[in-house]
């Protein structure tokens, strides 16, 4: 006898919500529904917008309709997620209560700009598809001066990203024959390259930087930001171009539900992504989990992937009672581009003890490539 059909409604868009839609929707029988809840109706790649700066991607090349999933089988539900009831399972979007079965929430992490007075109104950032499409003709037309690349602060998405922008600006400039006219800087709050990723990582990055003549300076927090003026507390640095990584924040919706902790993030289980209430889980960049370091796992789309097959897993054998829960295993990898068409990368056990095992591969075409086929993957097959 077939089992009673069961919604499973997940919240996000993004990597983690449309890698769990998919592997869902592949594991159920069509009498069980899988819906996704998403604000804006479109996707995009957020690997890619790197590209985006650089002007190797055009913007539509890495966005593409949520509503394309509807062709296999999964609802897409348009507009904004205004409250979260764990306990009942139900979720008011867009003025409408949704009650579902089971209930994943990858809602990610909100940007916290406004948090360094100036930044957003003197700076540009690669973090947004609008912000690397508006920052693109900035390095395309810049011949001299000085670039500064900033994390805002310590707690970022995406921990390779601001490195990768620093080489990938360093190597347009170079293709442009101008770079012995402009200065690249790199100034982080954190106190090394990807810390969380180990010394032996952070070594190699700094390398990296070095090697490409990229003055890189750790440990400094921006406070505010004036048009070519950056202040770090009573220390300050001039610039002709500021692009920086954002502050991010749990988003309100979560911080004032009952999933979250006093930080506004949810604290999921590290391997099962359960939270405090029953057959709901929260996998990305909205979870909160302390490695053995005391630092959390980083906030990257490799382990939105990697949580989301496992919670898959999970609510497909709780539903059909076929195959075995799923368990992430803090596993994960990265490139790290570093223009002339080649990138790093740096894979290993985040959950290792008595910290993360990582390496980092030398930069080849072949992870340059690796990255390429992963882009066009999601934009092709996910979608």
């Amino acid at each position: 006898m077939p089992a009673p059909s069961q919604t499973v409604l997940i919240l996000g868009g993004g990597i983690g919500g449309v890698a769990t839609a998919n592997r869902l929707r592949r594991r159920l029988d069509r009498q069980h529904r899988v819906v996704l809840v998403n604000r804006e109706e479109h996707f995009s790649f957020a690997a890619s917008y790197l590209w985006v700066m650089t002007g190797s991607r055009r913007p539509g090349q890495v966005t593409t309709s949520l509503r394309r999933l509807e062709k296999g089988g999964i609802d897409v539900l348009i507009g904004s997620v205004e409250r979260i009831d764990p306990a009942s399972r139900t979720v008011r979007v867009s003025g409408r209560d949704v009650p579902a079965d089971h209930l994943v929430v990858a809602l990610g992490a909100d940007w916290a700009t406004e948090r360094i007075p100036g930044l957003a109104d003197h700076g540009h950032t690669f973090a947004t598809l609008p912000g690397a499409e508006r920052l693109a003709p900035e390095l395309a037309r810049i011949t001299s001066g000085r670039i500064t690349v900033l994390t805002a602060a310590p707690l970022y998405k995406c921990p390779a990203a601001p490195y990768e922008a620093a080489l990938l600006i360093d190597a347009i400039l170079r293709a442009r024959g101008v770079r012995d006219r402009v200065e690249v800087l790199v100034r982080s709050a954190e106190p090394a390259p990807m810390p969380v990723a180990g010394a032996n990582v952070s070594a190699a990055v700094a390398g990296l930087l070095a090697q490409r003549g990229i003055d890189y300076r750790p440990g400094v927090q921006v406070t505010a930001v004036e048009p070519g003026l950056v202040h770090f507390g009573e220390a300050s640095e001039g610039n002709d171009l500021l692009v920086y990584m954002p502050p991010i924040t749990a988003p309100r919706v979560i911080a004032d539900s009952p999933l979250a902790e006093a930080d506004g993030w949810i604290h999921a289980d590290a391997n099962t992504l359960a939270t405090g209430f029953e057959r709901v889980h929260a996998i990305g960049d909205n979870t909160h989990i302390v490695l053995g370091i005391g630092k959390p796992l980083p906030r990257a789309g490799v382990f939105a992937h990697g949580q989301a097959h496992a919670v898959a897993d999970t609510i497909a054998h709780a539903i059909t009672g076929h195959g075995q829960p799923g368990r992430f295993d803090g596993h994960g990898g990265c490139f790290v581009e570093t223009g002339h068409g080649r990138a790093a990368y740096g894979s290993g056990d985040f959950y290792a003890h008595p910290a993360p095992s990582v390496t980092l591969r030398a930069p080849s075409r072949r992870w340059h490539w690796g990255k390429v086929v992963f882009e066009q993957n999601v934009m092709r097959r996910w979608l």
